[in-house]
């Protein structure tokens, strides 16, 4: 069973103002594969609540997916990508670069996200948008990969 937590990064959503709808799907997506909802939570457009929450998933083991809703784009506390960065050991920029390229066939604007994906320890991390349809949208291309990419992080690598 793969194991998922997911980081809404909203300054409004943490403070209550905003519905988590992007959060909301993502915990669906993981419902309707049949895996296992680690954790899910909100923290404002902060590089230290951030980097901190994906590190302390990443470390303690009991996660094979981090997701990431939020933060991307070019908004000027849109921090998610340099919080990550500060705690991966390796880049992961083909799955980056794929959900981009995806969410440009629905809409233009996804040509300035700045997610990335890359591994932490046993890890997977990977950032999408804050939009709930870029989000939906990211986690349709991850549900192709992320069951293999999750057993090659375990050490099974014979093909």
């Amino acid at each position: 069973m793969i194991r998922v937590a997911i980081l809404t990064v909203s300054d409004m959503a943490a403070a209550g103002e905003r519905r988590d709808s992007s959060g909301e799907a993502a915990r669906e997506w993981v419902r309707v594969n049949g895996w296992s909802l680690v954790e899910h939570r909100v923290v404002p457009d902060e590089t230290v609540p951030i980097a901190t929450q994906l590190a302390r998933w990443a470390d303690g083991g009991q996660v094979d997916l981090i997701v990431t809703v939020g933060g991307t784009g070019f908004g000027p506390r849109d921090i998610t990508p340099e919080a990550t960065s500060t705690i991966l050991e390796r880049p992961a920029p083909g799955l980056a670069e794929s959900l981009r390229a995806s969410g440009v066939q629905s809409t233009p604007f996804a040509m300035l996200g700045r997610g990335l994906a890359g591994i932490r320890g046993r890890a997977l991390i990977v950032n999408l948008p804050g939009a709930e349809r870029a989000v939906r949208e990211g986690l349709d291309i991850l549900e192709q990969v992320v069951p293999h990419a999750v057993e090659l992080l375990g050490g099974r690598t014979e093909h």
